[in-house]
């Protein structure tokens, strides 16, 4: 359990973010997030940032738990960085592969004939980031010079806190306790692969990844970042609400986060799903950018390392989150 944080003002530098109000936060909230933590069955992390006066909450906020497809977001703000710095263009046509191809959710794959398929830098950004397809994702990650250029952009950033991992297919091989063949890309071979392994190596393979996470990040390092992000303080003004908008028209996770909204209120989200072994399931994740009705913005991560607990139960732990937010807080701006 962590104690509130404040958003550093140092971060991006105080030229580029605005002077934050009072610091304290409100106890009600911080008692309602760590209320749900606690009876929640599982590991589970919660972080709520109040992005325009600073202030934190949180219950197990520093804790490094794994992300999956929440490292979309990284990805997106890199290909935005450089479509900022003109090395790329949103209408730069891409070609995809069938050796792009990669594992598990990726809509794009039916369209990859023996020829390849054309697409855009927009349309590759938009299938990451409202349907989040993994080889999407992929082919941009590879665009922008792959994971260490990911970590390099954290680090310059200043979102601390959040790492990146070897890329989708090496990690979710790792995950499962093997080793990525390029004869798998589409998925069927990793599948069949998977499937022959025994219980206790994946079990053994699953709790070194749950452990250490290739991808780990905090919450309290995830909410910094959409801080950021949210203030223009990592992108141009243009680029920030580019990135944005494909946040709000997001097709995934319906009933976590944003199954808690109420009249006037919007989310611009980033949904995360791990693998499952038996009746364990990791790495299930939704964090956002939440904006009231009059304009007031708070930064949410909720993060579930691993939990034995039925899929409805955790998108209503994670809409509960968005309701104590609301409840607690929604009524003072």
């Amino acid at each position: 359990m962590t104690a509130p944080s404040p958003l550093p003002l140092s971060v991006a530098g105080p030229s580029m973010v605005p002077k934050i109000g009072r610091l304290h936060s409100p106890a009600d909230l911080l008692n309602a997030i760590q209320a749900l933590g606690t009876v929640f069955h599982g590991r589970v992390a919660i972080t709520v940032r109040d992005i325009d006066e600073g202030w934190a909450v949180a219950y197990h906020g520093d804790t490094l738990f794994p992300q999956q497809s929440v490292s979309k977001l990284w990805v997106a703000i890199a290909v935005m960085e450089a479509i900022d710095r003109g090395t790329l263009s949103l209408a730069d046509p891409v070609t995809v592969r069938r050796s792009d191809l990669t594992v598990f959710h990726q809509p794009i794959r039916p369209l990859v004939g023996k020829n390849g398929y054309r697409t855009t830098i927009a349309k590759l950004l938009e299938g990451a980031m409202t349907h989040s397809d993994n080889t999407c994702n992929d082919v941009l990650l590879w665009k922008v010079g792959g994971p260490p250029a990911i970590r390099r952009m954290l680090q310059r950033k200043g979102i601390k806190d959040v790492g990146f991992g070897p890329g989708e297919r090496i990690l979710q091989a790792k995950t499962a306790g093997l080793t990525w063949r390029p004869e798998w890309a589409g998925g069927w071979g990793f599948l069949q692969a998977r499937s022959k392994m025994t219980y206790e190596a994946r079990s053994r393979a699953l709790t070194r990844y749950l452990a250490a996470p290739y991808d780990g990040a905090s919450a309290n390092g995830v909410t910094l970042g959409l801080a950021l992000l949210n203030r223009n303080a990592l992108l141009s003004r243009r680029s920030t609400a580019y990135l944005l908008s494909r946040m709000r028209a997001s097709k995934t996770g319906p009933l976590r986060l944003r199954s808690g909204l109420r009249s006037g209120w919007t989310l611009a989200h980033k949904t995360g799903t791990g693998q499952d072994l038996g009746s364990l399931s990791t790495g299930y994740n939704n964090v956002g950018i939440l904006r009231s009705p009059n304009g007031h913005y708070y930064a949410v991560a909720v993060m579930i390392a691993s939990t034995r607990r039925p899929i409805p139960a955790r998108m209503r732990f994670m809409g509960n989150v968005t309701r104590a937010v609301i409840r607690v807080v929604g009524t003072s701006h």
